[in-house]
């Protein structure tokens, strides 16, 4: 799915996270990758210098990485969620595992 570049897109992406029960931070600091997740804190911190193309971006490659349960989201979040993670590549660890075999 090519994610449009817009406020409301963030904002779908931001409540995905607060449904899904992490809290997402605006912060200042040196991410290599633009971002740092937090686990056990439940805690995503974006870079606050990024544009709105660079928050949306780093949130949706944070996405397929964390653990959420489906049933806490609501039928919208669901459906963009779905359409997000159906699209996303494989990570190279699982193609390196599917190699394996």
């Amino acid at each position: 799915m090519n994610l449009k570049i817009t406020p409301n897109t963030l904002k779908k992406l931001e409540q995905l996270f607060e449904e899904a029960r992490y809290i997402i931070r605006f912060e200042k600091g040196t991410f290599n990758s633009g971002y740092c997740i937090l686990e056990e804190k439940r805690v995503v911190v974006v870079n606050k210098f990024l544009n709105i193309e660079g928050r949306i971006n780093a949130l949706a490659e944070i996405l397929p990485t964390i653990n959420l349960i489906e049933g806490d989201l609501s039928t919208e979040s669901l459906k963009f969620y779905k359409q997000l993670i159906g699209d996303a590549p494989a990570s190279p660890a699982s193609v390196q595992t599917e190699m394996d075999i």
